[in-house]
């Protein structure tokens, strides 16, 4: 039995609406009937405790009203009750006193026709719940119950025992039973972190007989089982919930604050098989964060929930470590984060903490973008990509191969490609490493494998398979040395398509190593991973690389190792004769497929460093492994992330300008436009092309249909532009 499988099996996962096999809905399918699909706008209006009373529910319905938003997002209660709960120790806001705000605010948006879901709060609870259940409360590894980081009046809640599995379950059905929402939304409802409190302990050592881990290391046995105990008590409350609310309304369902990419603790394809939509908890950026990320978000949850509805949560406020909540962010920043979700298939949702605003300059921003997004609300219902390459993401490399490092050396090298490709205007998708079966993968051309060390031996074959049926591969680094636990093997799991094998060792950090550009010996020419590298000579190296040597006879490679040298003194600085060359790239042809192997982490230098030659290297090999014209082009100065759709009658391309000083860190201060764009769009075989229109500038440009391909220029793109192109009956 492989990880998933025993994970799966552990957490006894029930699938809903899923095709034979027990996968998810395939790419393209119909999305579930219900209500879910239907709200495309949508408004959370987040309480704090002292607003019932003092704020202006005609306000934001009134609002809601002009934004055209069709599902709203309601707090309810958890930490503290917006109705007039009877939950003996549910804290009810001392403002409440015979108030009913949730309830208000829900009949109100019942009356604009909107679908609506209670929000709860299950991470923080009272003293009152402390005194009278002190084995609800969080301990730490030291014994110590936690008090709230920010509000010492609140204890932080053990997510996987009673608190959560007795109490939010019986808040649950009142707010049901009262109000008849269209679903629970719970906050913070997985924990704050590793609890050791008495029913911790004592349910982990009754599944995997050993002690809690006092180790984050993801090879320490009781570390191993603890990730899949936790997911499968997580999973266990989450079919718990769901089955409550069902009992009570059957059309509404429990909808976790849960999922995301690598990093993400859950398991996303059994949140794709179980979600009957999903809501991306990303609302803006912090740190060093590209814009781009809001899309990221949008293809990562995708994925795994195909046709089903997604909807990106953004914040009007500012998502700094300091939380400011109740200021706003600038309006150009939001603009571009909006915007890049929706481009990538995010429906968008607002949240608002505080219904008293207070900085209003906001509320405009949002009024224009969801007043676009309904104009053209028929273009936006996207029912396929056709972006001909994905980007795998995958979990169990993240959570027993990465461990502490994961974001680094997992997350950082699918950054990398990311960064390359929307540099080089290449529309991607991206791909679960749990949904590597022939039906998902099949609109796929190439899939990339950035450092997804542990693959295990089905997922292997998997991907054999699909080179087989003439897809091409391009990995990078330790790409399946590692099965799904993260075990080292002997050799690669893939080492039949690479052409390499594990020489024993892998070195870094390597300093002042570089790479010799070949010539073919027999043309004279340098092969087309080389493009724009011609007169080089040689280029930097990457931070870290697997020693391999070639399967069989070697093979002239394009690129060489020049193993490092001193960088000081700069007396010393020249390489050093060595005995052989060895290949800086593995390249191959393997029936109509193609393969590109970097035994070297060129993904995560690029990241770290953003070299243009190796954006060259990352690009060239995805052109050459693809074989094929880009579903579209776009040609013109600056950055632009792009997205190509189809839908029912129509094709979109989606333009999003990131060409920005402040594009790698916000916020925006202002939007740079750029110059006329010559668009090539590539129509589906079978399809005429009856009208062209740009959404945005809200015109019809000329264009011409040729080659089956429409050809097209866009004057100028500010913010971003939709080229909406409808078929002919």
């Amino acid at each position: 039995m492989n990880r998933r499988e025993f994970l799966q099996r552990s957490a006894g996962v029930v699938v809903v609406g899923s095709s034979s096999g027990g996968e998810p809905a395939p790419r393209g399918a119909a999305p579930q009937a219900g209500w879910y699909d239907r709200p495309m706008r949508w408004a959370q209006l987040a309480f704090v405790e002292n607003d019932p009373g003092n704020y202006d529910p005609r306000f934001w319905l009134d609002y809601f009203r002009r934004i055209h938003a069709d599902g709203a997002c309601l707090s309810a209660g958890g930490c503290v009750a917006f109705y007039p709960t009877k939950i003996p120790l549910h804290y009810r806001s001392k403002w409440l006193g015979e108030l009913d705000p949730f309830g208000e605010m829900l009949k109100g948006c019942r009356a604009l026709g909107m679908n609506v879901i209670a929000r709860t709060d299950s991470h923080a609870a009272h003293h009152d719940v402390y005194d009278a259940h002190p084995d609800w409360i969080m301990v730490n590894a030291d014994g110590e119950k936690q008090r709230h980081r920010s509000d010492p009046d609140f204890w932080v809640t053990c997510a996987l025992g009673p608190y959560n599995f007795e109490f939010m379950t019986a808040v649950t059905q009142e707010i049901m039973t009262l109000y008849r929402p269209d679903g629970i939304f719970t906050n913070r409802w997985a924990g704050s972190g590793m609890c050791y409190c008495v029913h911790c302990n004592e349910n982990f050592r009754a599944f995997s007989e050993m002690d809690l881990p006092r180790t984050n290391n993801p090879q320490n046995p009781a570390r191993k089982k603890y990730i899949v105990w936790r997911q499968q008590r997580l999973f266990e409350l989450w079919r718990l919930w769901d089955a409550k609310i069902k009992a009570i309304n059957p059309e509404a369902s429990y909808i976790a604050n849960a999922g995301g990419g690598a990093l993400s603790s859950f398991d996303m394809k059994t949140i794709g098989e179980i979600a009957p939509t999903l809501f991306a908890d990303r609302q803006g950026r912090s740190g060093v964060m590209p814009p781009w990320a809001n899309g990221k978000n949008g293809k990562e949850y995708r994925a795994t929930l195909g046709r089903k509805a997604i909807v990106g949560i953004f914040s009007v406020g500012l998502e700094d470590k300091p939380r400011w909540k109740d200021s706003v962010q600038s309006a150009d920043e939001i603009r571009m984060w909006v915007a890049d979700g929706i481009a990538q298939g995010l429906r968008p949702w607002f949240t608002k903490f505080n219904a008293k605003p207070i900085d209003r300059r906001w509320l405009p921003v949002v009024e224009e973008i969801y007043a676009w997004h309904y104009r053209n609300e028929r273009y936006l219902r996207n029912q396929a990509s056709l972006a001909r390459i994905a980007i795998v993401y995958s979990q169990q490399t993240a959570a027993f191969y990465g461990g502490e490092n994961a974001r680094d050396k997992v997350e950082g090298p699918a950054l990398g490609f990311y960064q390359a490709f929307v540099e080089a205007r290449i529309p991607f998708e991206m791909v679960h490493d749990g949904l590597l079966d022939a039906e998902h993968v099949a609109p796929f051309r190439t899939l990339i494998l950035p450092n997804i060390a542990a693959l295990s031996d089905r997922q292997c074959n998997q991907l054999r398979s699909f080179v087989r049926a003439g897809g091409s591969i391009i990995a990078t680094f330790e790409t399946s040395l590692y099965d799904e636990w993260g075990v080292r093997r002997p050799d690669f799991g893939l080492g039949s398509l690479f052409g390499a094998s594990f020489a024993g060792g892998v070195e870094g950090p390597i300093l002042n190593s570089y790479l010799n550009l070949e010539r073919d010996s027999s043309t004279g020419r340098f092969h087309p991973l080389l493009a724009g590298l011609e007169d080089a000579t040689r280029i930097i190296n990457g931070v870290n690389r697997v020693r391999v040597r070639p399967i069989g006879e070697p093979e002239a490679s394009p690129l060489t190792v020049v193993p490092s040298y001193p960088d000081l003194p700069m007396e010393e600085v020249f390489p050093r004769p060595s005995k052989a060359k060895e290949s800086g790239v593995f390249l191959r042809q393997m029936g109509n497929g193609r393969i590109v192997y970097f035994p070297w982490d060129i993904d995560r230098t690029f990241w770290e460093v953003l070299n243009v030659d190796h954006k060259k290297l990352l690009v060239n090999a995805a052109l050459w492994a693809t074989n094929e014209p880009l579903p579209v082009e776009v040609k013109g100065p600056g950055i632009l992330d792009l997205a190509v759709w189809t839908q029912a009658n129509s094709m979109t391309v989606h333009l999003v300008n990131l060409t920005n000083p402040m594009m790698m860190k916000g916020p925006v201060r202002e939007i740079i436009p750029v110059p006329a764009q010559a668009v090539r769009i590539q129509v589906p075989q079978g399809k005429r092309i009856s009208r062209v229109q740009l959404l945005v500038a809200n015109k019809q440009p000329a264009f011409r249909q040729q080659d089956g391909a429409v050809h097209l220029i866009v004057p100028s793109v500010g913010l971003n532009e939709v080229v909406a192109l409808d078929f002919q009956a």
